[in-house]
């Protein structure tokens, strides 16, 4: 009985101890790369479509805009993505955002660009770059096959 006793008490301890330890700090890092990059406008063009997305202000943003204007054929997966990889390695600080949206510009790892055509839960984590401002015919324009996509500051 004892015994029992003494193990039910080191899981407790060891639970309050846990739980008091957690705190913001512990947040995903999507918190800090919320807030939209100043002259953070970007135009991606597929084909002869032309869209707006906003850069969010964080490293990993501002290391892609650095690397503008940038011509690439990117590939398609799952029929909701495009993505690239780069041949280097582009700071990335990943979390679990829980759910993609459609037009969301994502770096996979530290080196796949994807770029979202659709909305849908995920338990895989990526550093958010930014988003489509309009994604009105994103879908159509990017296709279900590989396309060339130009990405250019505005």
């Amino acid at each position: 009985m004892k015994h029992s006793l003494l193990i039910i008490l080191t899981f407790v301890s060891v639970l309050f101890s846990s739980a008091s330890t957690c705190n913001k700090e512990d947040e995903p890092a999507a918190i800090e790369n919320s807030t939209p990059m100043t002259n953070g406008k970007i135009k991606i063009t597929v084909n002869s479509k032309i869209f707006t997305a906003t850069l969010l202000d964080n490293n990993s943003a501002k290391v892609f805009k650095e690397m503008l204007p940038l011509k690439i054929n990117m590939n398609e997966l799952n029929g909701n993505e495009k993505y690239y990889d780069f041949t280097n390695n582009l700071p990335a600080n990943a979390s679990n955002l829980g759910t993609i949206k459609n037009g969301d510009l994502m770096l996979y790892g530290s080196k796949t660009l994807v770029l979202f055509y659709q909305s849908f839960s995920t338990s895989y984590s990526y550093t958010k770059l930014g988003s489509v401002d309009d994604t009105t015919g994103l879908a159509t324009a990017l296709g279900s096959r590989k396309v060339t996509i130009t990405f250019e500051v505005t």
